[in-house]
This record gives C-alpha cells, structure tokens and sequence, in this order.
C-alpha cells in the first residue's frame, strides 16, 4: 500500500503544479509573424491577442485582402508557438512521466 500512497501524494503534487502552470498562462507571451516579420501578432500563453504590428507599407486600402491574410497567418504561428511552448513546460512539470497518445494537458 506504500505504493499506492506515494502515487497519490505525487498526483496531488502534479495537479498542485499544474495549477500553478494555468495562473502563470497569462505571464507568457509569445510572438508569431508572417511577411518576414513585416506583421505580427503577440499572445499570451491562454491564447489571447495582446500586439498585432503591421508595417505601414503594408496598408494598401485597395488591397485589404492581403493584409488580412497576413494577420491570419501571423496569429496562427504564433498560435502554434503558445502551443509548443505549453508542451514544453508541461513536459517540465511532468518530470518525464510520459501520458498516453492523444492526452493532452492542460485539460
């Protein structure tokens, strides 16, 4: 039973630090951009939009299109760097515990 105690003693340690790793999202900001950096787009770690630059030679009124592309483009690198950096951090918490396929945290 020794065994089963430890388990859930580090269960409480792992839930405790993942909630500590939720509150501190919102500290991390991370930076996507397209256009070779001509736009972008900053999130933080829960995802929202903080910054969008736009490179004023960029702004054509005829062609808002393009822009407009390029702003999607941005978030959705930057959208992917949150999302690796939240697997990097989570892989720390975690100290090497390796979950199952296709389990995802945080929850």
């Amino acid at each position: 039973m020794k065994n089963l105690g430890q388990l859930m003693k580090q269960a409480q340690e792992m839930q405790t630090k993942m909630a500590e790793m939720q509150e501190n999202l919102v500290t991390i900001e991370v930076s996507g951009e397209s256009a070779a950096g001509m736009v972008q787009v900053t999130l933080n770690g829960k995802g929202g939009m903080l910054r969008v630059k736009i490179d004023p030679s960029l702004i054509v009124p005829d062609d808002a299109e393009v822009l407009e592309d390029l702003v999607v483009a941005a978030h959705n690198d930057a959208r992917a760097k949150v999302d690796a950096r939240l697997q990097e951090e989570t892989s720390k918490m975690m100290g090497g515990v390796q979950l199952p396929p296709g389990f995802k945290l945080p929850f």
